[in-house]
Formats: C-alpha cells, sequence, structure tokens
C-alpha cells in the first residue's frame, strides 16, 4: 500500500505527519527531493550563510520562487520545507530507508527555461514578482477556492504556462510514479509526502498500473494540525485498491 500526503511547504505540517507516521508504521519513506535539493536543506539547517553563499549560482526563477516560500513560510511561523526535514528526521531516528524520488531541480528549471516561450516568460516574471507580496489572508482565500476547483486551476496553468505544466508537473509526476513503483516491489507500506498539487497527477498514474494506495491532501493535515474536524476532510481522502 502506497498512502500519499500532499503537502504545502510553507505549513506548519510536522505533528500532523508524524501522527500519520506513527499510525502507518510504513516500512519505507519517500520525499520530493532530488539529492541536491536535499543537501541544500541539510545545509541551510545547519549553516545558513554557507547556504546563502551556494544559492549563488542557482537560476533566478528559483531564487523568485524561493523568496516568495519563505516570504509566506515565515507568515507561519516555519521555514520553507519543514515537512521534509520532519520526514527526513523521522526516517532516520526510526532506522527506515528513505528514497529522494523527484527530479534535479536545477536541472528541470533550466530545460523549463530553455523550452518557455517568450510571452511565458514575461508572464511568469510579473506573476512571481506579484507573488512576493502574498500575505497569509491571501493565501487562504486561494487554498479555499482550489479546494473544490483543483481541476480548474490547473487547467488555467496550463493556459498560460504550457511548459511550466509539462516540465515542472507532467514529466515529474511520471518520475515520481517510476520510484513509485520500484519502490512498491521491495516494500508493504510505502510513504511518499510530495506537494498536493501533485497528488491528482500521481494518483491517476497509479490507478492506471492499478496500485493500491490512498491520499491524504492537504486540507485534512491541516485541519489535523490544527484540532479541526468537520465534514470537508471526507473529500480530501481517497483509496484506491486492486479490483
Amino acid at each position: 500500500m502506497i498512502t500519499l500526503i500532499g503537502t504545502g511547504h510553507v505549513f506548519n505540517l510536522s505533528q500532523a505527519l508524524l501522527n500519520i507516521f506513527d499510525d502507518v508504521q510504513p516500512d519505507f519513506l519517500c520525499v520530493e527531493l532530488d539529492k541536491q535539493r536535499y543537501n541544500a536543506l541539510m545545509m541551510k539547517q545547519a549553516d545558513p550563510e554557507a547556504h546563502k553563499k551556494a544559492s549563488r549560482d542557482v537560476p533566478a526563477v528559483y531564487k523568485l520562487l524561493a523568496k516568495f516560500q519563505e516570504g509566506v513560510a515565515k507568515e507561519y511561523g516555519v521555514t520553507p520545507g519543514e515537512e521534509m526535514v520532519t520526514t527526513i528526521n523521522y526516517a532516520q531516528s526510526h532506522q527506515l530507508p528513505l528514497a529522494f524520488i523527484d527530479m534535479n531541480a536545477q536541472v528541470l528549471f533550466k530545460k523549463m527555461l530553455k523550452s518557455m516561450t517568450f510571452k511565458e516568460k514575461i508572464r511568469l516574471m510579473f506573476s512571481g514578482i506579484g507573488g512576493l507580496f502574498v500575505n497569509k489572508k491571501r493565501v487562504e482565500k486561494e487554498l479555499d477556492k482550489l479546494k473544490d476547483n483543483f481541476d480548474d486551476y490547473i487547467d488555467e496553468v496550463s493556459k498560460k504556462f504550457p511548459t511550466i505544466k509539462r516540465v515542472l508537473i507532467d514529466e515529474r509526476n511520471e518520475y515520481m510514479v517510476q520510484q513509485l513503483l520500484t519502490a512498491d516491489e521491495q516494500y508493504d507500506k510505502i510513504i511518499a509526502v510530495v506537494g498536493d498539487g501533485h497528488i491528482p497527477g500521481i494518483s491517476g498514474l497509479l490507478e492506471k498500473k492499478d496500485i493500491e494506495f490512498k491520499t491524504i491532501r492537504l486540507g485534512e493535515l491541516r485541519n489535523q494540525e490544527t484540532g479541526v474536524s468537520d465534514s470537508s476532510t471526507a473529500s480530501f481522502t481517497i483509496e484506491h485498491k486492486e479490483n
């Protein structure tokens, strides 16, 4: 059984994740990271100054995204990627195997920028600048809209930024699913912690392969973290079983 957990890199989800890990008792953990991003994340935790120097050569759009995430995460009192650190620490403390199932981020961004049209780049630049001024209230408003209209949101991204949709979402989903299929051949209880935006695509690909899985979406995680319980959480959990 694969358990897909959809997270947001800017929210405080640590306790909710730990509760799920203890409940599921996985024998294999996966995170939406590549080795380079893992090293950078660990460096940032241990030596922020060294991380700052090492980040000078990353693509400008990657820096812009990082700055946006840092700004939003600050609103929630966390650092970006804290849910990944929680998962990594859990794997280490419980002596569980851990896999980095994502593609190399810098290679992806370079490929994306090389493939993007001039119009897409202009749109990305202005949307990125606007994103630097997003506050907690606006983030919550957008999340409420996404709960019921996620497919519409993805369609909108595909129309405005087709290259981003193809490279940063579709290709990564396919790559991560391949890693999960390999793990599924060796382990019984797998947990994969990935960005919530990847859940629909990964779920669809696993369904086509007749792989048994269930999903826990970001909305449910956040309700667990805040102690909120209402009927809306039911829409975030989906279980798929082989016939």
